[in-house]
């Protein structure tokens, strides 16, 4: 009775784990589309509908949702501009590898745009696009560093090393 028991607890647990994936690729696919409607709205200037598209998937962690909203929030694109909504939205992104919201950020601590002016900051955001094979952050890495002292490229690489470290682990 016992080996039954266990056979059917363990039969019941994978039955339990398919149904959470198939659960898991429906949402996903769901959650796909939802981003390519909004993608589609952003790209017709319907940005009311690409916010409401975005904006969910962006709150459950969806980094190209996030970064397209810190654009909405940079540019005032069917939102108010908010600089310091844009930055949060940037980093969210940022912090999960999108290289495009990492040389935004870096942008606007470069500006001092919704965040304290910050050369070291800004050099470690590229550093880190860079590393994703951003381009446009190669470029914006070789400017900024014309405007700092080697201190503070030494500290750049640190944080940017460190950070790396911290989130491929």
């Amino acid at each position: 009775m016992r080996v039954l028991l266990n056979a059917s607890r363990s039969s019941m647990r994978r039955i339990a784990a398919t149904l959470t994936v198939v659960a898991l690729l429906f949402s996903a696919g769901s959650a796909w589309a939802d981003f390519d409607d909004g993608l589609a709205a952003y790209e017709s200037g319907d940005y009311a509908t690409a916010l409401k598209e975005f904006r969910p998937l962006a709150e459950q962690g969806h980094a190209v949702a996030q970064f397209n909203l810190g654009v909405m929030y940079d540019h005032g694109y069917g939102v108010p501009e908010n600089d310091t909504e844009a930055v949060k939205w940037f980093r969210k992104a940022a912090v999960q590898g999108n290289a495009k919201a990492q040389t935004n950020l870096g942008i606007m601590y470069v500006l001092g745009i919704g965040v304290p002016e910050d050369y070291v900051k800004a050099h470690m955001w590229f550093s880190l696009a860079k590393a994703e094979g951003h381009e446009g952050a190669a470029k914006s890495l070789d400017l900024v560093k014309k405007q700092m002292k080697t201190d503070q490229i030494s500290e750049a690489q640190k944080l940017a090393a460190e950070w790396l470290e911290k989130h491929n682990n």
